[in-house]
């Protein structure tokens, strides 16, 4: 699968940083031209200096008319990951409604928003596309103080389900991957306490965390012809967390 994905145009949000670059840089890698999607303009100059042949674009998610009007302007795309997420962790009863707001409409609604264009122009040219959306254990399992984000997850799973309804008659599949804690730069802050983190992998039969390249590589297989049959799956990339 070197080139597999040659002459194939796939768009990657949140592609500048953690899982959504590892994503940009190894279907870039695998042939593939490369759009990367970010609000982190910044982050995606400095992706274009180390590869200069993937496409950037900067925009803020939350902005919907702006958001489709990008998404638009970028042509034909075979391949779409979602990648792109918001997270504030606060309790049930500390969860405050801007912070709830904003993460249903970067994990949710944004996603919505963007794969009604992307799949809009796959149906038209009759491709037979693959949507990846980046879901996580969230969804299928209470996370203290994760209120709003495994809110927003199971909701992007039953959006996830719909999608696949709607679309497969049209030849496009969609998935989500499901993963647990993944040592981002990011998540490496987040799980830096040895407690906190210890409580976490106690509940992992593999016993470690996820790494940016174990997601990546679900990707990579659920964007392939590999995975011609499944469609509508939420696939856990977390060492057994769910099974528990």
């Amino acid at each position: 699968m070197e080139k597999y994905f040659e002459n194939r145009r796939i768009l990657v949000t949140g592609g500048c940083s953690g899982i959504g670059r590892g994503a940009v840089v190894e279907l870039w890698r695998r042939g593939a031209s490369v759009v990367a999607l970010s609000n982190q303009t910044e982050a995606l100059h400095k992706l274009k200096h180390e590869y200069p042949s993937v496409e950037i674009v900067s925009v803020d998610l939350r902005d919907w008319d702006e958001t489709r009007k990008v998404v638009d302007a970028l042509g034909v795309f075979s391949g779409l990951v979602n990648c792109a997420g918001f997270i504030h962790n606060q309790s049930f009863f500390d969860c405050l409604p801007n912070v709830f707001d904003e993460t249903m409409q970067v994990n949710v609604k944004a996603i919505l928003n963007i794969t009604q264009v992307v799949a809009k122009k796959m149906v038209e040219n009759k491709i037979k596309g693959s949507i990846v959306n980046i879901s996580s254990q969230a969804s299928m399992a209470a996370l203290k103080d994760h209120i709003s984000y495994c809110t927003s997850k199971g909701a992007l799973d039953a959006m996830t389900r719909v999608m696949a309804l709607e679309l497969g008659p049209f030849n496009i599949r969609v998935n989500t991957i499901n993963p647990t804690v993944v040592m981002t730069e990011l998540g490496r802050r987040a799980w830096a306490d040895p407690e906190k983190a210890n409580a976490m992998l106690s509940k992992i039969p593999l016993g470690r965390f996820g790494e940016v390249e174990d997601v990546v590589n679900a990707i990579v297989f659920l964007l392939s012809d590999s995975a011609s049959m499944i469609h509508g799956v939420h696939l856990p990339v977390d060492g057994g967390f769910l099974a528990t």
